[in-house]
């Protein structure tokens, strides 16, 4: 006859409490902590939902990660759990063993469970993963600190589901008792009144990431400053206005609106992107004004840059040090090219990522970019596809990258000559050209890896990649 470890023996004697409902606050007072998080398994298993109401009152821990064991929301589950916050986020003298502060109902972490389980996961104690959540998400506020509820909004739905709508109007009747924290929100489907509203309700410093894909007109996004203004943690924004209309943009550090305009300034900007807003030109001055310092990486495809818009993008100092520049799909056949030559002159010493593609830049276009490429001294990756240029405006192009030491990835269109009337690759003319471009690169550098003309190359079947260290197809 084998013997029972304590702790097995604690387990099955929790697990018997709970089978024969005989669990009171008082029994679970003698419990040590350690059985809590099987008996709750066992009670959110067998749907003993007065059971869990008790459980809730007497946690031992700082965090109940909820979300991670109820992967579909369950409403009489969610309504246990509250039940038995209630006695507990109104009392001005709390239970000696109290020390729940989090309510996580996100899916983020099933290290927490699998603990007690008996899963091996590579993690460090609850305690250490209580405390971690704990600090991470939700600083301490004093002792008395509201206690704070976790979830991740996304509004498919123009209405709230039966369990969301249930604890926002929890949420709602215990202000400044419980605080709804979301750090993602997206919205796709809800009225933006609706979704205003609802904003309302979540504690403004926990939003980390804003999603917002509703039709609405680019001039009325100042609707949602008074909201943004306090939202002081707030790290992405993206708002699509529809038909693929989007702006999209990543931040290390805050956002602040700009009352007076639809747009926010930007104090610690990353990204900026821009996709098919087919009236930029009334706004791109005032929105790259409102970057008040200098961000990594601007995107800009599928739309129309007029002249006046490509003086913008080389006056502002907050694309003074690029790393990434990416213009794709932006029509530029008649478009004036001198003022982007002037940026590339501005961020040739921090820009590693240069995408010109599917542009339509033809031959004197490209030769007015070559004295600013040629000092893009820590080029990386030059995509340059989809562009109407010659053999000899390509040869050109490569003999001025040659102290681009660092280029890695090179990706060029096959020249003009090589195509047939509808604008098809006739291979077997590339194949001589693109054998005098590689004579030609060789003359003054070494490549590594380098396209010409479509991808993936017919030869290897090989694709654009930056994580192939060699390779090169002439």
């Amino acid at each position: 006859m084998s013997l029972q470890s304590p702790s097995r023996l604690l387990q099955l004697a929790g697990q018997s409490l709970l089978r024969n409902q005989l669990l009171t606050i008082f029994t679970l007072d003698q419990l040590p902590r350690e059985v809590f998080p099987l008996m709750l398994m066992e009670a959110f298993r067998m749907r003993r939902f007065e059971a869990l109401k008790l459980m809730v009152q007497a946690w031992p821990f700082v965090c109940l990660p909820l979300g991670s064991l109820m992967k579909t929301p369950h409403l009489e589950t969610l309504q246990a759990v509250l039940r038995g916050l209630d006695t507990l986020v109104s009392q001005k003298v709390r239970p000696r063993r109290w020390k729940l502060q989090v309510l996580d109902l996100r899916d983020v972490d099933e290290s927490f469970w699998a603990i007690w389980s008996g899963v091996k996961v590579l993690s460090c104690s609850p305690e250490a993963m209580s405390k971690r959540q704990t600090v991470e998400d939700c600083p301490r506020m004093g002792e008395h600190q509201p206690l704070k509820v976790f979830i991740d909004l996304c509004l498919k739905e123009s209405t709230l589901d039966e369990c969301l709508s249930y604890l926002c109007r929890w949420i709602h009747y215990r202000r400044g008792l419980v605080h709804l924290c979301c750090s993602k929100v997206q919205n796709y489907s809800m009225p933006s009144s609706s979704f205003r509203n609802l904003l309302k309700r979540v504690h403004p410093d926990s939003i980390q990431e804003l999603e917002v894909r509703r039709k609405f007109s680019l001039n009325k996004t100042g609707k949602f400053a008074p909201y943004l203004s306090q939202m002081s943690n707030l790290r992405k924004l993206f708002l699509a206005f529809g038909y693929g209309c989007e702006i999209y943009v990543s931040s290390q550090q805050q956002f602040a609106p700009d009352l007076d305009s639809p747009f926010l300034c930007l104090y610690y900007p990353q990204m900026l992107y821009i996709r098919k807003i087919s009236n930029i030109k009334e706004h791109l001055e005032h929105l790259l004004r409102c970057l008040r310092n200098s961000f990594v990486t601007f995107t800009f495809c599928n739309a129309y840059l007029a002249d006046e818009d490509m003086e913008c993008l080389s006056q502002y100092p907050s694309l003074g040090q690029l790393k990434e520049l990416r213009l794709t799909y932006i029509l530029m056949w008649t478009t004036n090219l001198e003022p982007l030559g002037v940026l590339l002159e501005k961020v040739a010493a921090t820009l590693k990522t240069l995408v010109l593609e599917d542009c339509r830049i033809q031959d004197p276009q490209l030769r007015v970019l070559l004295p600013a490429l040629s000092r893009c001294s820590q080029l990386t990756t030059f995509y340059f596809r989809g562009n109407e240029t010659s053999t000899n405006a390509l040869k050109d192009l490569l003999r001025h990258t040659g102290r681009l030491s660092k280029l890695g990835l090179e990706l060029y269109p096959a020249p003009l000559e090589s195509l047939d009337n509808r604008g098809r690759v006739n291979w077997e003319i590339l194949a001589p050209i693109r054998a005098e471009l590689m004579r030609t690169l060789r003359e003054v550098r070494q490549p590594k890896r380098i396209f010409f003309g479509p991808t993936p190359c017919p030869s290897c079947g090989s694709g654009p990649s930056e994580n192939v260290d060699f390779h090169l197809c002439s």
